[in-house]
């Protein structure tokens, strides 16, 4: 039961991690505040999966499993690729950034972006195939955290802020779902 709360906890943390500096940037534009949010917070990201899934298993079944499996990959080499876009690359000149890129650090960030796709695409087909989540958040995650990964490379924008934000309403709404119900208070 533990777990149950500690990753429900991470997957609503997460939400505002992705979904508040979203909001910000609306008006902002990036700051180092927003990235520094995003690129941290993306450390809740495998513990709010892994409460998901165990929400759904026996609903999900062999496919779900799968589905978990390369999602839970595709999270923890995109971890990585958050954080390193939001707290690394952020604060180097755009020379600097341009001349990674264009050397192996370029072609591994994609593969690890598409990784994280292909399993955050299954992941969300689990999620509404299972129909133990609601159905507006479960799509909200497949779709809204493919885009983020799509839109990562490229400038913020006012759009890019309403994926961010629909991307953390998705994680946080799941994650209290599968929040446990607080046990009643037994009177004598």
């Amino acid at each position: 039961m533990w777990f149950q709360r500690f990753g429900a906890s991470c997957g609503v943390l997460l939400g505002l991690c992705i979904a508040v500096p979203g909001a910000i940037e609306a008006f902002t534009g990036e700051t180092a505040a927003t990235s520094l949010v995003l690129g941290l917070g993306v450390v809740l990201a495998a513990p709010a999966a892994t409460v998901l899934y165990f929400h759904q298993r026996e609903a999900s079944g062999r496919f779900g499993a799968l589905a978990f499996a390369v999602h839970l990959l595709g999270l923890g080499l995109f971890t990585g690729v958050a954080f390193s876009l939001n707290v690394v690359l952020f604060f180097l000149d755009d020379a600097a950034v341009t001349a990674l890129k264009a050397g192996p650090t370029g072609p591994a960030l994609t593969a690890c972006a598409g990784v994280f796709v292909l399993g955050t695409l299954l992941f969300g087909v689990s999620l509404v195939r299972a129909g133990v989540f609601p159905k507006v958040p479960a799509v909200g995650y497949g779709l809204a955290l493919t885009l983020l990964a799509a839109l990562a490379p490229l400038d913020d924008t006012p759009w890019t802020s309403l994926v961010h934000v629909a991307a953390g309403a998705s994680v946080a709404w799941l994650s209290l779902v599968a929040l446990p119900a607080s046990r009643t208070l037994q009177v004598a």
